[in-house]
């Protein structure tokens, strides 16, 4: 039975008690589940269907094999997304630069400062270069991480538009230092 009062409990507390934890193959059914959510959100840009089964199914071991970091984003105890961090070396070349694989926020969740704290979290976890992509198409998403990466670096970014297999994409590119998050 799904329990919305305590989704809706959670949800109005305040994005400072959003906790950001790193988690790894124990977790592979949590991820496997919240990547339904987001493939199904993410339908709406991306061609994806459902399986035959109807499931949004996605193999996550290719998280473990390709040794991203994965995070689970709480809220008491209640999940409010998840997100996936590595290396920027198929993007920019040999600099050492994280990217963010997957971010995804739970519906419950957006835009009430939880994706922007989510987001802060994990950038203060991983100081130094970093690297976000969006489909440009994603409106609501390069306007949700413009802000988030303006804020979060001082307005010291970089913002580019490229191509990617005849698709426009926006590159955001900043430095994290890392400042530590109560």
């Amino acid at each position: 039975m799904l329990d919305f009062a305590s989704a809706e409990r959670s949800s109005r507390q305040s994005p400072s008690n959003l906790l950001l934890s790193k988690i790894g193959p124990e977790s592979d059914v949590v991820l496997r589940n919240l990547f339904e959510h987001y493939l199904h959100d993410m339908s709406e840009w991306f061609e994806g269907n459902t399986k035959a089964d109807g499931s949004y199914s996605y193999d996550t071991s290719s998280v473990w094999e390709k040794g991203y970091d994965a995070y689970l984003a709480k809220v008491g105890e209640s999940i409010a997304g998840f997100a996936l961090v590595g290396s920027a070396d198929e993007w920019l070349g040999d600099i050492g630069a994280q990217d963010v694989h997957e971010f995804f926020v739970m519906r419950g969740f957006r835009r009430n400062g939880y994706g922007r704290r989510m987001a802060t979290l994990l950038w203060n976890k991983h100081p130094g270069e970093w690297l976000v992509r969006v489909l440009e198409l994603n409106t609501p998403a390069v306007y949700f991480w413009r802000t988030a990466i303006s804020s979060h670096s001082r307005g010291s970014y970089q913002e580019e538009e490229r191509m990617v297999k005849a698709r426009p994409w926006r590159f955001f590119r900043f430095v994290s230092q890392g400042t530590p998050e109560s």
